[in-house]
Protein backbone atom coordinates (compact mmCIF):
# COMPACT_ATOMS: atom_id res chain seq x y z
CA UNK A 1 0.00 0.00 0.00
CA UNK A 2 1.04 3.32 -0.59
CA UNK A 3 2.31 6.20 1.55
CA UNK A 4 -0.98 8.35 0.31
CA UNK A 5 -3.38 5.55 0.47
CA UNK A 6 -1.98 5.01 4.27
CA UNK A 7 -2.14 8.97 5.21
CA UNK A 8 -5.73 8.89 4.13
CA UNK A 9 -7.80 9.51 7.05
CA UNK A 10 -11.38 10.01 5.86
CA UNK A 11 -14.14 6.64 6.06
CA UNK A 12 -13.27 4.03 3.82
CA UNK A 13 -17.49 4.76 2.42
CA UNK A 14 -16.91 8.22 2.11
CA UNK A 15 -13.76 8.21 0.03
CA UNK A 16 -15.45 5.38 -2.07
CA UNK A 17 -18.27 7.47 -2.74
CA UNK A 18 -16.18 10.86 -3.19
CA UNK A 19 -14.17 9.32 -5.56
CA UNK A 20 -17.45 7.49 -7.81
CA UNK A 21 -18.79 11.18 -7.71
CA UNK A 22 -15.99 13.09 -9.42
CA UNK A 23 -15.55 9.98 -11.83
CA UNK A 24 -19.53 10.81 -12.38
CA UNK A 25 -18.66 14.44 -13.04
CA UNK A 26 -15.89 13.34 -15.60
CA UNK A 27 -17.34 11.25 -17.72
CA UNK A 28 -20.43 12.93 -18.17
CA UNK A 29 -19.92 16.88 -17.17
CA UNK A 30 -23.29 16.89 -15.39
CA UNK A 31 -23.48 18.26 -12.52
CA UNK A 32 -25.87 16.94 -10.27
CA UNK A 33 -23.80 14.40 -8.67
CA UNK A 34 -21.38 17.48 -6.66
CA UNK A 35 -24.52 19.45 -6.63
CA UNK A 36 -26.78 16.96 -4.46
CA UNK A 37 -23.77 15.08 -2.96
CA UNK A 38 -24.66 16.72 0.43
CA UNK A 39 -28.29 16.03 0.58
CA UNK A 40 -27.78 12.17 -0.68
CA UNK A 41 -25.21 11.22 1.02
CA UNK A 42 -25.88 13.58 4.48
CA UNK A 43 -25.60 10.62 6.89
CA UNK A 44 -21.75 10.26 6.45
CA UNK A 45 -21.31 13.60 8.03
CA UNK A 46 -20.84 14.38 11.23
CA UNK A 47 -23.01 17.48 12.54
CA UNK A 48 -21.43 19.33 15.89
CA UNK A 49 -22.79 21.59 18.33
CA UNK A 50 -22.14 24.80 16.64
CA UNK A 51 -23.26 23.96 13.33
CA UNK A 52 -20.31 22.64 11.08
CA UNK A 53 -20.05 19.23 10.04
CA UNK A 54 -16.93 16.75 10.30
CA UNK A 55 -16.38 13.43 8.81
CA UNK A 56 -15.89 10.23 10.50
CA UNK A 57 -11.76 8.60 10.53
CA UNK A 58 -11.35 5.48 8.71
CA UNK A 59 -11.13 2.60 11.63
CA UNK A 60 -7.58 2.89 13.55
CA UNK A 61 -6.87 0.38 16.30
CA UNK A 62 -10.79 -0.42 16.20
CA UNK A 63 -11.64 2.78 16.51
CA UNK A 64 -13.48 5.62 14.34
CA UNK A 65 -13.36 9.42 15.41
CA UNK A 66 -14.51 12.17 13.77
CA UNK A 67 -11.92 14.88 12.30
CA UNK A 68 -12.59 17.41 14.28
CA UNK A 69 -14.00 17.79 18.13
CA UNK A 70 -17.78 17.59 18.71
CA UNK A 71 -17.69 21.03 20.80
CA UNK A 72 -17.79 22.31 17.08
CA UNK A 73 -15.26 22.05 13.48
CA UNK A 74 -15.06 25.24 12.38
CA UNK A 75 -15.29 26.58 16.04
CA UNK A 76 -11.74 24.52 16.47
CA UNK A 77 -10.38 26.14 14.18
CA UNK A 78 -10.62 29.88 15.35
CA UNK A 79 -9.93 28.53 19.22
CA UNK A 80 -6.69 26.94 18.55
CA UNK A 81 -5.30 28.30 15.42
CA UNK A 82 -6.45 31.82 14.69
CA UNK A 83 -6.87 33.08 18.18
CA UNK A 84 -2.94 32.54 19.42
CA UNK A 85 -1.72 34.49 16.33
CA UNK A 86 -0.15 37.81 16.76
CA UNK A 87 -0.44 38.83 13.24
CA UNK A 88 0.94 42.28 12.00
CA UNK A 89 -2.39 43.14 10.40
CA UNK A 90 -0.20 46.24 8.72
CA UNK A 91 2.11 43.87 6.45
CA UNK A 92 1.29 41.33 4.17
CA UNK A 93 1.09 37.87 5.91
CA UNK A 94 1.82 34.15 4.97
CA UNK A 95 0.26 30.74 7.09
CA UNK A 96 1.74 27.16 6.10
CA UNK A 97 -1.60 25.41 6.82
CA UNK A 98 -0.46 21.30 6.95
CA UNK A 99 -3.43 18.73 6.76
CA UNK A 100 -5.45 21.26 5.39
CA UNK A 101 -8.55 18.75 5.27
CA UNK A 102 -11.60 20.35 4.63
CA UNK A 103 -10.45 24.01 4.62
CA UNK A 104 -11.40 24.86 7.67
CA UNK A 105 -8.09 26.51 9.45
CA UNK A 106 -7.82 28.32 5.93
CA UNK A 107 -10.87 29.69 5.92
CA UNK A 108 -10.95 30.99 9.54
CA UNK A 109 -7.87 32.48 9.02
CA UNK A 110 -9.00 34.30 5.99
CA UNK A 111 -12.64 35.75 7.79
CA UNK A 112 -9.66 36.61 10.43
CA UNK A 113 -7.89 38.79 8.00
CA UNK A 114 -10.60 40.02 6.05
CA UNK A 115 -11.47 42.15 9.39
CA UNK A 116 -8.17 42.85 10.32
CA UNK A 117 -6.15 44.29 6.73
CA UNK A 118 -5.76 45.42 3.98
CA UNK A 119 -2.22 43.59 3.04
CA UNK A 120 -1.92 41.02 1.12
CA UNK A 121 -2.61 37.33 2.44
CA UNK A 122 -0.82 34.18 0.87
CA UNK A 123 -2.02 30.43 2.62
CA UNK A 124 -0.42 27.48 1.18
CA UNK A 125 -2.16 24.54 2.27
CA UNK A 126 -1.37 20.85 2.25
CA UNK A 127 -2.81 17.81 1.99
CA UNK A 128 -1.98 15.03 0.85
CA UNK A 129 -5.45 13.07 0.05
CA UNK A 130 -7.89 14.65 -2.90
CA UNK A 131 -10.60 12.75 -1.66
CA UNK A 132 -10.49 14.82 1.48
CA UNK A 133 -10.13 18.44 -0.51
CA UNK A 134 -12.86 17.15 -2.30
CA UNK A 135 -15.13 17.02 0.95
CA UNK A 136 -14.20 20.37 1.45
CA UNK A 137 -16.14 20.97 -2.20
CA UNK A 138 -19.14 19.15 -0.84
CA UNK A 139 -19.99 19.80 2.94
CA UNK A 140 -21.89 23.01 3.63
CA UNK A 141 -19.56 26.15 4.39
CA UNK A 142 -19.65 27.10 7.99
CA UNK A 143 -18.74 30.53 7.01
CA UNK A 144 -19.08 32.75 3.99
CA UNK A 145 -14.75 32.72 3.76
CA UNK A 146 -15.16 28.31 3.35
CA UNK A 147 -16.68 29.39 -0.18
CA UNK A 148 -12.83 31.31 -0.91
CA UNK A 149 -11.27 28.07 -0.04
CA UNK A 150 -13.96 26.00 -1.95
CA UNK A 151 -12.91 28.11 -5.01
CA UNK A 152 -9.07 27.43 -4.28
CA UNK A 153 -9.66 24.39 -3.72
CA UNK A 154 -11.22 23.21 -6.90
CA UNK A 155 -8.93 24.77 -9.21
CA UNK A 156 -6.27 22.78 -8.14
CA UNK A 157 -8.58 19.69 -8.38
CA UNK A 158 -9.26 20.41 -11.91
CA UNK A 159 -5.84 21.38 -12.50
CA UNK A 160 -4.81 17.66 -11.38
CA UNK A 161 -8.00 16.59 -13.34
CA UNK A 162 -9.63 15.09 -10.37
CA UNK A 163 -12.75 17.64 -10.70
CA UNK A 164 -14.08 18.75 -14.25
CA UNK A 165 -16.27 21.17 -13.45
CA UNK A 166 -15.97 25.18 -12.26
CA UNK A 167 -19.30 25.26 -10.10
CA UNK A 168 -18.21 27.20 -7.37
CA UNK A 169 -18.98 30.94 -7.73
CA UNK A 170 -17.19 32.93 -5.25
CA UNK A 171 -13.83 34.68 -6.32
CA UNK A 172 -11.22 34.74 -4.40
CA UNK A 173 -9.86 38.42 -3.60
CA UNK A 174 -6.95 39.91 -5.26
CA UNK A 175 -5.40 40.49 -2.49
CA UNK A 176 -5.52 37.17 -1.48
CA UNK A 177 -3.65 34.53 -2.72
CA UNK A 178 -3.98 30.40 -1.90
CA UNK A 179 -1.90 27.49 -3.21
CA UNK A 180 -2.88 24.05 -2.85
CA UNK A 181 -0.40 21.75 -2.46
CA UNK A 182 -1.28 17.70 -3.09
CA UNK A 183 1.49 15.72 -1.69
CA UNK A 184 2.82 14.63 1.25
CA UNK A 185 4.27 17.78 3.47
CA UNK A 186 7.82 16.15 4.56
CA UNK A 187 8.04 17.01 0.81
CA UNK A 188 6.31 20.33 -0.18
CA UNK A 189 8.27 21.80 3.09
CA UNK A 190 11.73 20.88 1.18
CA UNK A 191 11.13 23.16 -1.63
CA UNK A 192 9.32 26.47 0.15
CA UNK A 193 11.66 29.44 1.39
CA UNK A 194 13.71 30.61 4.19
CA UNK A 195 12.06 32.66 6.67
CA UNK A 196 9.03 32.63 4.54
CA UNK A 197 5.88 32.29 7.44
CA UNK A 198 4.08 33.84 9.95
CA UNK A 199 2.08 31.02 10.89
CA UNK A 200 2.01 27.26 10.40
CA UNK A 201 -1.04 25.61 10.81
CA UNK A 202 -0.06 21.50 12.20
CA UNK A 203 -3.29 19.74 11.77
CA UNK A 204 -2.54 15.99 11.09
CA UNK A 205 -5.32 13.53 12.58
CA UNK A 206 -2.94 12.08 15.52
CA UNK A 207 0.55 11.44 16.22
CA UNK A 208 0.26 7.68 16.23
CA UNK A 209 -0.55 7.60 12.41
CA UNK A 210 1.68 10.16 11.23
CA UNK A 211 4.34 10.64 13.59
CA UNK A 212 6.64 11.57 10.56
CA UNK A 213 4.46 14.75 10.73
CA UNK A 214 5.73 15.46 14.24
CA UNK A 215 9.10 14.63 13.78
CA UNK A 216 11.91 16.59 14.94
CA UNK A 217 13.37 16.62 11.33
CA UNK A 218 9.98 17.61 10.27
CA UNK A 219 10.25 20.41 12.58
CA UNK A 220 14.10 21.10 11.78
CA UNK A 221 12.47 22.52 8.53
CA UNK A 222 9.86 24.67 10.11
CA UNK A 223 12.56 26.34 11.96
CA UNK A 224 13.89 27.26 8.53
CA UNK A 225 10.87 28.43 7.04
CA UNK A 226 9.35 30.38 9.70
CA UNK A 227 10.26 34.19 10.51
CA UNK A 228 11.69 35.18 13.47
CA UNK A 229 8.36 36.06 15.14
CA UNK A 230 6.03 33.31 13.45
CA UNK A 231 3.91 30.94 15.71
CA UNK A 232 3.31 27.52 15.20
CA UNK A 233 -0.44 26.13 16.31
CA UNK A 234 -0.80 22.48 16.72
CA UNK A 235 -3.57 20.65 19.06
CA UNK A 236 -1.80 17.89 20.80
CA UNK A 237 0.06 18.11 24.10
CA UNK A 238 2.10 15.41 23.30
CA UNK A 239 5.45 15.34 25.37
CA UNK A 240 7.40 13.69 22.38
CA UNK A 241 6.50 16.48 20.13
CA UNK A 242 6.93 19.38 22.77
CA UNK A 243 10.15 18.08 23.32
CA UNK A 244 10.91 17.88 18.93
CA UNK A 245 10.31 21.70 19.06
CA UNK A 246 12.77 22.03 21.97
CA UNK A 247 15.55 20.06 19.82
CA UNK A 248 14.61 21.86 16.79
CA UNK A 249 15.14 24.91 18.68
CA UNK A 250 11.73 26.33 19.23
CA UNK A 251 10.69 27.52 22.32
CA UNK A 252 6.84 26.25 23.36
CA UNK A 253 4.43 26.92 25.20
CA UNK A 254 0.70 25.66 26.45
CA UNK A 255 -1.74 26.35 23.67
CA UNK A 256 -5.65 26.79 24.25
CA UNK A 257 -8.08 24.46 25.57
CA UNK A 258 -11.04 23.47 23.52
CA UNK A 259 -13.20 20.06 23.37
CA UNK A 260 -10.54 18.79 25.67
CA UNK A 261 -9.25 18.16 29.09
CA UNK A 262 -5.94 19.55 27.61
CA UNK A 263 -4.71 22.47 26.15
CA UNK A 264 -2.13 22.38 22.44
CA UNK A 265 0.97 23.63 21.76
CA UNK A 266 2.36 26.67 20.28
CA UNK A 267 5.80 27.17 19.25
CA UNK A 268 7.82 30.04 17.97
CA UNK A 269 11.84 31.10 17.32
CA UNK A 270 10.68 34.16 19.82
CA UNK A 271 10.09 33.20 23.58
CA UNK A 272 8.19 36.85 23.48
CA UNK A 273 5.32 35.28 20.80
CA UNK A 274 4.42 32.92 23.42
CA UNK A 275 1.94 33.91 26.77
CA UNK A 276 1.68 30.62 28.69
CA UNK A 277 4.19 27.99 30.05
CA UNK A 278 3.45 23.93 29.66
CA UNK A 279 2.04 22.85 33.29
CA UNK A 280 4.94 21.61 35.23
CA UNK A 281 4.39 18.33 35.30
CA UNK A 282 4.69 18.41 31.30
CA UNK A 283 7.82 19.83 31.70
CA UNK A 284 9.48 17.26 34.36
CA UNK A 285 8.14 14.44 32.06
CA UNK A 286 9.56 15.69 28.89
CA UNK A 287 13.16 16.60 30.49
CA UNK A 288 14.06 13.93 32.37
CA UNK A 289 11.73 10.58 31.12
CA UNK A 290 11.98 8.43 28.31
CA UNK A 291 8.21 9.47 26.83
CA UNK A 292 10.20 13.01 26.44
CA UNK A 293 12.30 11.24 23.48
CA UNK A 294 10.69 13.08 19.65
CA UNK A 295 10.05 11.23 17.27
CA UNK A 296 12.66 10.88 14.16
CA UNK A 297 12.81 10.72 10.30
CA UNK A 298 16.44 11.23 9.18
CA UNK A 299 15.72 12.35 4.97
CA UNK A 300 11.81 12.77 5.71
CA UNK A 301 10.89 9.63 3.74
CA UNK A 302 10.57 7.02 6.49
CA UNK A 303 7.00 5.26 6.83
CA UNK A 304 5.14 5.90 10.29
CA UNK A 305 5.63 2.20 11.37
CA UNK A 306 9.87 2.72 10.74
CA UNK A 307 9.42 5.81 12.89
CA UNK A 308 7.06 4.33 15.71
CA UNK A 309 9.49 1.79 15.82
CA UNK A 310 12.63 3.52 16.71
CA UNK A 311 11.30 5.64 18.69
CA UNK A 312 10.57 2.74 20.74
CA UNK A 313 13.83 1.34 20.49
CA UNK A 314 15.38 4.21 21.92
CA UNK A 315 13.19 5.06 24.75
CA UNK A 316 14.07 1.27 25.48
CA UNK A 317 17.79 2.05 25.25
CA UNK A 318 17.15 5.04 27.22
CA UNK A 319 14.99 3.95 30.26
CA UNK A 320 17.12 3.81 33.50
CA UNK A 321 20.57 5.26 30.85
CA UNK A 322 19.72 8.65 29.68
CA UNK A 323 16.07 9.10 31.52
CA UNK A 324 14.01 7.96 34.24
CA UNK A 325 11.43 5.71 33.01
CA UNK A 326 8.57 6.91 32.46
CA UNK A 327 6.39 3.91 34.10
CA UNK A 328 3.87 5.02 37.08
CA UNK A 329 4.80 8.63 35.55
CA UNK A 330 7.82 8.46 38.14
CA UNK A 331 9.66 12.34 37.27
CA UNK A 332 6.36 14.00 38.68
CA UNK A 333 7.07 12.62 41.98
CA UNK A 334 10.41 13.76 42.52
CA UNK A 335 11.10 16.13 45.60
CA UNK A 336 7.85 14.72 46.67
CA UNK A 337 6.67 13.16 49.76
CA UNK A 338 4.79 9.50 48.99
CA UNK A 339 1.85 8.11 51.48
CA UNK A 340 1.22 5.57 48.98
CA UNK A 341 4.08 3.00 50.44
CA UNK A 342 3.15 0.27 47.09
CA UNK A 343 3.44 3.25 44.66
CA UNK A 344 6.64 4.70 46.32
CA UNK A 345 8.10 1.48 45.90
CA UNK A 346 8.11 1.46 42.41
CA UNK A 347 8.98 5.45 42.15
CA UNK A 348 12.05 4.35 44.20
CA UNK A 349 13.09 1.47 41.93
CA UNK A 350 13.13 3.19 39.02
CA UNK A 351 15.15 6.79 40.66
CA UNK A 352 17.66 3.99 42.48
CA UNK A 353 18.82 3.07 38.70
CA UNK A 354 19.50 6.48 37.58
CA UNK A 355 21.84 7.52 40.77
CA UNK A 356 18.81 9.30 42.98
CA UNK A 357 17.97 7.45 46.42
CA UNK A 358 14.67 8.59 47.17
CA UNK A 359 12.28 11.24 45.95
CA UNK A 360 13.35 13.50 48.55
CA UNK A 361 16.99 12.72 48.15
CA UNK A 362 20.00 16.00 47.46
CA UNK A 363 19.47 14.40 43.94
CA UNK A 364 15.98 14.55 43.46
CA UNK A 365 15.72 18.26 44.89
CA UNK A 366 18.19 19.56 42.52
CA UNK A 367 16.73 17.73 39.01
CA UNK A 368 13.32 19.70 39.91
CA UNK A 369 14.94 22.67 41.98
CA UNK A 370 14.28 24.96 38.26
CA UNK A 371 10.64 24.45 38.91
CA UNK A 372 10.53 27.00 41.92
CA UNK A 373 10.85 29.47 39.92
CA UNK A 374 7.87 28.60 37.59
CA UNK A 375 5.78 31.09 36.36
CA UNK A 376 2.19 30.21 34.51
CA UNK A 377 2.68 33.38 32.58
CA UNK A 378 5.97 33.10 30.79
CA UNK A 379 9.04 35.64 29.48
CA UNK A 380 12.15 35.25 27.76
CA UNK A 381 14.59 34.20 30.35
CA UNK A 382 11.66 31.68 32.68
CA UNK A 383 10.18 29.86 30.66
CA UNK A 384 9.33 26.25 29.81
CA UNK A 385 12.25 25.51 27.29
CA UNK A 386 14.55 27.00 29.22
CA UNK A 387 13.59 25.18 32.14
CA UNK A 388 13.58 22.06 30.35
CA UNK A 389 16.58 22.78 29.01
CA UNK A 390 17.99 22.85 32.32
CA UNK A 391 16.62 19.69 34.05
CA UNK A 392 18.44 17.58 31.45
CA UNK A 393 21.65 18.96 31.76
CA UNK A 394 21.18 18.43 35.92
CA UNK A 395 19.96 14.71 34.95
CA UNK A 396 23.07 13.64 33.24
CA UNK A 397 24.94 15.21 35.84
CA UNK A 398 22.89 13.14 38.85
CA UNK A 399 23.12 9.87 36.42
CA UNK A 400 26.98 10.37 35.95
CA UNK A 401 27.43 11.21 39.89
CA UNK A 402 29.16 15.39 38.99
CA UNK A 403 27.11 16.36 41.72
Amino acid sequence: MSYESNARIINDDIFEIVNETFALEKSSRNIESRVNFFNTYKNYFVLTDDGSYSINSKEINNKIETLHTSTGAISESFEKFIKPMKFNYEKDIAILDICAGLGYNTSAAINDFLKNSTQNLTIDMVEISKETLACGLLVPSPIPEHDITKKAIENELIKQEYATLSLEKTEIPENITINVFIEDARQTVQKLKDNSYDAIFLDPFSQNMAPELFSLDFFKEFRRIIKDDGIIATYTSSAPVRSAFIDADFYIGLGPIFGRMQGGTLASPNPLMLDYSLPKNDEIRIALSDVGIPFKDPGLNNSSEYILEKRTEERHIARHNTRISSAVKTPIFLGEKMDDEKLKRRVERNLNKMNIPSTTSPEAQYLVEVEKEYNEKQDSENNSRNRIIEMKKRLKEVKEQKI
